[in-house]
Order: structure tokens, then C-alpha cells, then sequence
């Protein structure tokens, strides 16, 4: 999606310190393996030069959910990397943590506010609702939906606004998800709060991303509200450009996009009543490069776990 400019800058104080593989997960060798041909045989496996940024790796994951316990395989799971709107999902598990807390409700009105307002643009053109302007008041429901499913960047600045970075932050501590702390606003540096200006652009990467959505899958994202409330926005997503060719008609994608310059990524929870399981593709590479390696991404994996089911 388009966003102002970043700076990319990881590995400094707390933002990129490398996570276990937590321990609810058994960490499948052979999997793993699996993945990485997958990925090497669709050249995701160099270095890819994002210009200004230098040179990034792709950071993957999966979560193979049929077993008991989960299987875990990953393919730089734990580099950081810019995840454009991936971590709107973020931002909505805090509010709704909120909401869950009765500080206010999904019904409750919203005024937006400039600078918030910085979508020129739908991102997806099809989707009827109007750009959020200075001064329309909406419901934090509405605000919820249009982050997750059109991905809109005004409404995640309304929303960074209302759960306030130091939540969205102290619940990403809880869950040991150190290095994804949310630090910027989608805008410019020059519109940003006091203290904000100069922060270290957010990052995260393919384990965070993946740990969260199995949270989300087994309810213990806060607690079971949170979680299906979370599933249901998640469920309803617009964009289905990246990962979500590559699944069968009677796969259920329940995810989060997120696209901008050298950056595509996708996450989420594929079923379809027999194969169930998480993925994380975190990709340095421009949409238009990115897609059809995604979708041949997402057809490979969801093929070798539904051959390993059916044996």
C-alpha cells in the first residue's frame, strides 16, 4: 500500500533483538527443510537489493496446525523487515484489548482529525466507502474494518491515536514480540507527535507475525473475544492479490496485506476444514515481482501439507 517514505533502521537498542521459537511449537527439521527448497526453487532464498535500504531477506513461516503440537518451520523467520500495513493487525488487537477492557466500544463515535486524514486514494478501488476526511465522525468499528479490509491508512492513524503507541507496545512486550513495537503513524515525519519524529521506523518479521495469527487461531490473542473479533475483520479481507490465488476454492484465508515501493507481504490462517495452518511471507521485492511468487509460494506449501495429511 502507499505510504509516505521511511527510513529503515533496525538492529539498534531494543527494536531487532532475535526471538526463541516459543515452546508451544515443535520445530520441525524436515518441514523446514521442505520450505526452503520451496523457497530456493522460487529464488527467495538471496538477498534482495531495496535500493536506499541495502540488502534485505525475505523472512518466512509456517505453522502446521493439524498437529498436536504445532509443527514450526521458517526460513529467516527472525529478520526484521518493514511490514508496510502488516502491522495495522497490530494496532486493531490493542483496541479491541480496549474495547475487551469496556474503555470504549466498537459502537462508540470517532471524529477524524488532520494530519490523520492522508489517504488520496482507495487502495482498493472497489470498495464503495468514501475517503476519511478532516472532520467525519465514524464509529471505532468502522475504523476497524476500513484498516483491515481496504487497508486504509487514515483510519490507522485514528486508530495508532486512540490505543496509543505505549499500549499497542506494552501488548506486544506481553507476548514477547520484542523489535515489532509499533512506532510510526502512516505520515510524514514532520506531522508526527512529540517524540515520534525521529523514531526508528516499525519493523517485524515472520515469526511475530506468524505467533500472532496462531494466537488469533486458538483464541489466546488477550482472550477469546479479542481473538474472533480479530478473525472475523481478518476473515473479511479485501486484497486477495498475494497470497490468496494460490488456495483452493474451499480454503478459508482469514489475513492481512501489506504493499509498498520494495515490500509485499502477506499473513494469515489458511482452512479448509482438513488443512489448517499459518503462514507468513514477508517479501523485500516490489508488488509486480512479488504476486506470482506468492501465489506459487502459497500453492506449493498448501499442496505439501494437504499431501502430508492425507497420509
Amino acid at each position: 500500500m502507499k505510504i509516505i517514505p521511511f527510513v529503515f533502521a533496525c538492529c539498534s537498542l531494543t527494536f531487532c533483538q532475535r526471538s526463541a521459537v516459543p515452546a508451544y511449537f515443535s520445530v520441525d527439521t524436515a518441514l523446514t527443510h521442505e520450505l526452503r527448497s520451496i523457497a530456493a526453487g522460487l529464488g527467495l532464498d538471496n538477498g534482495f537489493d531495496t535500493g536506499e535500504d541495502g540488502i534485505v531477506k525475505a523472512s518466512l513461516a509456517v505453522v502446521d496446525l493439524s498437529t498436536d503440537p504445532p509443527r514450526f518451520a521458517g526460513m529467516n523467520e527472525n529478520s526484521f523487515i518493514y511490514p508496510a500495513s502488516v502491522y495495522k493487525m497490530y494496532v486493531a488487537a490493542e483496541v479491541l484489548h480496549q474495547i475487551s477492557e469496556r474503555k470504549y466500544s466498537l459502537s462508540d463515535p470517532f471524529v477524524v482529525k488532520s494530519p490523520n486524514d492522508v489517504d488520496k486514494t482507495k487502495e482498493i478501488l472497489s470498495d464503495p466507502r468514501p475517503l476519511l476526511r478532516n472532520g467525519d465522525t465514524v464509529s471505532v468499528n468502522y475504523l476497524l474494518d476500513l484498516m483491515i479490509t481496504r487497508s486504509d491508512n487514515s483510519a490507522a492513524n485514528c486508530l495508532i491515536d486512540l490505543a496509543r503507541r505505549e499500549n499497542i507496545n506494552a501488548l506486544m512486550e506481553k507476548y514477547h514480540w520484542n523489535g515489532s513495537e509499533v512506532t510510526r503513524k502512516y505520515l510524514s515525519r514532520k506531522f508526527e507527535d512529540s517524540g515520534y519524529a525521529n523514531i526508528t521506523s516499525t519493523v517485524t518479521n515472520a515469526l511475530h507475525a506468524a505467533d500472532f495469527m496462531y494466537r488469533i487461531y486458538t483464541n489466546t490473542l488477550c482472550n477469546p473475544w479479542v481473538s474472533m473479533q480479530m478473525k472475523t475483520f481478518l476473515g473479511r479481507q479485501l486484497d486477495n492479490t498475494k497470497l490468496a490465488p494460490g488456495l483452493p476454492d474451499s480454503a478459508m484465508f482469514y489475513h492481512k496485506t501489506g504493499w509498498y515501493a520494495s515490500w509485499t507481504h502477506d499473513v494469515g490462517i489458511v482452512d479448509d476444514g482438513s488443512v489448517r495452518y499459518v503462514i507468513a511471507c514477508l517479501l523485500p521485492l516490489p508488488e509486480e515481482t512479488a504476486r506470482p511468487k506468492m501465489k506459487e509460494f502459497s500453492e506449493r506449501i498448501f499442496n505439501l501439507l494437504k499431501s502430508k495429511k492425507d497420509h
